[in-house]
């Protein structure tokens, strides 16, 4: 699915919201969970999941082309924790 599709997923799902005011709400519900992980909040969606803030450590992997040996910074990443509704809906 792409977000084309996902907005006219959530057009269709609420009666009178146009094309226009879903991709707005969307595009305002992603910047806002955005916003929260970035500054290092936790943000739950009871029955959805969790996304959060994580730490990746520095380590040592391969170049892959040269065997070389090669040093990958230590980064912040995303994490998400899928909520059992999204699991049983997944496992059916």
């Amino acid at each position: 699915m792409t977000k084309s599709e996902l907005i006219d997923a959530i057009a269709a799902g609420v009666d009178g919201l146009t094309k226009t005011k879903a991709e707005q709400a969307l595009n305002a519900t992603l910047a806002a969970i955005m916003d929260a992980v970035a500054k290092g909040d936790t943000l739950t969606l009871v029955g959805f999941g969790t996304f959060n803030k994580g730490d990746r450590a520095e380590r040592t992997a391969r170049n892959p082309r040269t065997g070389e040996e090669i040093k990958v910074e230590a980064a912040k990443t995303v994490r998400f924790k899928a909520g059992q509704k999204f699991k049983d809906a997944v496992n059916q």
